[in-house]
């Protein structure tokens, strides 16, 4: 397994890059204090509604406890009224539904809208809904609710249904894939846009190239692939993630050149921070601030990730009728020195998501202490996006102007072949030869992770 920072000393200061002409960018450089004021501005307001604590399956992997416990609609009004009275005049609001499986309720998730709708705190300000499924309860009807609506739909779903029914099977032990891979096919024709997130662990993770293929085979174009942070990832799987992370550069290139481009996170997340030159502080970890979740007993927490069982005291941080204690979210920092001396004089660190807190707390037990899967996940993936970014800009010219602009996902909305011309085999061919060619054989105007 990897090893991981002991939790009772502060960890050996590691050796660094010092080198200045290897960096992304100068270690300095910051979003200007204006720009982070208009991104903390533009960015939504998280809110998630855990419904319900009850669900159909049984993902081994799944970080929320499972109960009966579900949300009352006079608790879920109480808990509009703190997201409304408590928003940032002005400021969009994002509102989740989350569980659990919140299907399992869809009666409630109705009145819960009808709620939000007729708030008076709802005027002059842009609200936004979505909801996150396993995919194995969907339907006509409520496809319709949620496209009459505006909910943006999102289905977690591992891939392929050898990988799909490896970590998430029903309570009765049975496969999930193809009562999920239907409900995937009734969305993608039913709703607007589909959203698709995909775990992976040490033991799916070089199925990856399969699962976009997989995906991309149903017709969906936004792609979320996320890592199990809690999984016992060891130094073998962690040297295997560049070539897998490539592999899935190579469809994404080559997806694009043929004039259907696809929203992938490990790569558009990665293509956007490199051109802004690194995460502004607006963007950054807002847990307890930017975002927060709700349990069915009115509890806040900082992120839906850190739920848990739903009930205790570890990351709770407060309740609807007692209000917040932002004090709490100290109990999980790590303060004996540095908490990340690996990362002071890292040449990618304003490029890495060293700052999520769920992710660092499930991986050391700290909110603001990194792990080494994280460290070599992200440099992975920056680099596979730094490639990708070379390679199609040298084929294509500036096509990233959405990520420049904070929006990436639009890209996978361009119509197909928009302004791309119609690429043959050879050139398709040749530009993943490019990227395969080690990036120190090549000249580019913008330098590249070490």
């Amino acid at each position: 397994m990897l090893p991981t920072h002991e939790t009772n000393r502060c960890p050996e200061r590691q050796p660094v890059d010092r080198d200045p002409s290897n960096r992304v960018m100068p270690a300095s450089a910051t979003a200007d204090e204006s720009g982070s004021r208009r991104l903390a501005q533009q960015r939504p307001l998280k809110y998630t509604l855990c419904v319900t604590l009850r669900c159909n399956l049984t993902c081994s992997y799944c970080y929320v406890g499972k109960s009966g416990a579900t949300m009352s609609l006079a608790m879920a009004a109480k808990i509009l009224d703190f997201i409304f009275w408590n928003a940032s005049p002005g400021r969009a609001i994002e509102i989740g539904f989350f569980g659990g499986e919140p299907l399992l309720e869809f009666p409630l998730i109705e009145a819960i809208s009808d709620l939000i709708a007729s708030h008076p705190g709802r005027q002059r300000r842009e609200v936004g809904l979505t909801l996150t499924t396993n995919g194995t309860l969907f339907s006509t009807a409520i496809a319709d609710y949620l496209k009459a609506s505006g909910v943006k739909f999102c289905v977690s779903c591992d891939g392929p249904p050898h990988v799909q029914n490896m970590f998430r099977r029903t309570l009765e032990g049975r496969d999930t894939a193809a009562v999920v891979e239907d409900n995937l096919r009734l969305a993608r024709l039913s709703l607007p846009a589909v959203l698709v997130n995909a775990v992976y662990g040490p033991k799916t993770f070089r199925h990856l190239p399969e699962t976009v293929d997989y995906f991309s085979g149903l017709g969906l174009r936004q792609i979320y692939l996320n890592p199990d942070f809690s999984a016992p990832w060891t130094e073998t799987e962690a040297k295997a993630l560049p070539e897998i992370y490539r592999a899935i550069g190579e469809r994404y290139i080559s997806w694009y050149l043929a004039g259907d481009p696809h929203f992938v996170s490990l790569i558009d997340s990665k293509i956007a921070v490199l051109l802004r030159g690194g995460y502004h502080p607006a963007e950054r970890c807002q847990m307890g601030r930017g975002e927060m979740a709700f349990t069915p007993d009115g509890g806040i927490y900082p992120c839906e990730r850190l739920i848990g069982s739903g009930v205790g005291e570890a990351n709770r941080i407060g309740h609807v009728d007692r209000g917040l204690d932002l004090s709490r979210l100290s109990w999980r920092l790590a303060t004996c020195g540095q908490a990340n001396p690996e990362c002071v004089d890292c040449s990618l660190r304003v490029c890495c998501m060293n700052w999520c807190g769920c992710s660092n707390a499930f991986m050391t037990g700290y909110y603001n202490r990194v792990g080494p899967f994280l460290c070599a996940s992200e440099r992975a993936a920056v680099q596979t996006a730094f490639e990708v970014f070379t390679v199609l800009g040298k084929r294509l010219g500036p096509v990233f102007l959405h990520h420049l602009a904070g929006a990436p996902q639009l890209n996978s909305r361009l119509p197909q072949g928009s302004g791309m011309g119609k690429p043959t085999a050879a050139s398709v061919n040749s530009a993943v030869a490019d990227f395969e060619t080690p990036q120190a054989d090549k000249q580019t105007t913008m330098r590249g992770p070490p």
